[in-house]
């Protein structure tokens, strides 16, 4: 996929008209040959930030387990997607999108992969926790961030081409690897805005606010990638009781 391959195309050709003469019916989309599907789920509910206390790091980024709401959506996830034909499932370097997995993975038999590339933007100063305080108390800096639409305003963030470069180049692999299949991906929420950004060919923080737990579904075939699905949170209806 280069750089035009985001780009709105043509709609595959629907069947024509049928032996009884109706004329050409309305078209309804299928994947064309050698497309991937991606389910883009964002992770679960996170464990919360402690005042004093910051996420334990990976490699530099804040890396906390799932809230007990996170472990509950991700068992409604795993009821949501078990009877869809899932060829592979993909996680990041990070527990949260590990745990959001684990029951899906497991009904299905599946072991998930790690992406690297698709781990979360590294926010500099602000990681470990640090960003979550920075919003509530809406940093001058975090309204910026908005504003610019770019994670790197943080001190010390990760320079925009460098995500760009990583969550894309991440992408294609894993589309790459399974022509004509459904995967899952899960990853986190700068990413999945980006990444559909990049789809889309839309502003930068268009997509930025998939909820936890979320599917987004983008098709990505030989001449052109299409969105298909954002942040469908169906599945967690029944929390709303449970809580």
């Amino acid at each position: 996929m280069g750089d035009d391959d985001h780009a709105p195309g043509p709609a595959e050709p629907s069947a024509g008209t049928d032996a009884a003469g109706e004329g050409i019916r309305q078209h309804r989309f299928r994947a064309a040959p050698g497309a991937t599907t991606v389910l883009v789920v964002r992770h679960g509910e996170s464990a919360p930030e402690m005042p004093n206390r910051r996420f334990a790091l990976r490699d530099g980024h804040g890396d906390p387990e799932l809230h007990p709401v996170g472990v509950r959506q991700a068992e409604l996830l795993a009821d949501r997607l078990e009877h869809e034909p899932i060829a592979a499932i993909y996680v990041t370097t990070l527990r949260r999108t590990h745990e959001t997995a684990a029951p899906l993975a497991r009904r299905l038999g599946i072991t998930p992969i790690e992406e690297p590339d698709l781990r979360e933007v590294f926010l500099g100063e602000w990681e470990g926790g640090i960003f979550r305080s920075r919003a509530v108390n809406n940093d001058p800096v975090f309204q910026e961030i908005f504003r610019k639409e770019r994670w790197d305003v943080i001190p010390g963030a990760e320079p925009l081409g460098d995500f760009d470069a990583r969550v894309w180049r991440g992408f294609e692999r894993i589309v790459a690897a399974h022509p004509d299949e459904q995967v899952m991906v899960v990853a986190h929420g700068g990413v999945i805005g980006h990444l559909l950004h990049r789809v889309t060919d839309s502003r930068r923080f268009a997509f930025s606010a998939a909820d936890n737990a979320s599917i987004s579904e983008v098709v990505a075939g030989p001449d052109r990638i299409v969105l298909r699905r954002y942040n469908d949170v169906s599945h967690l209806a029944s929390l709303d009781t449970e809580l």
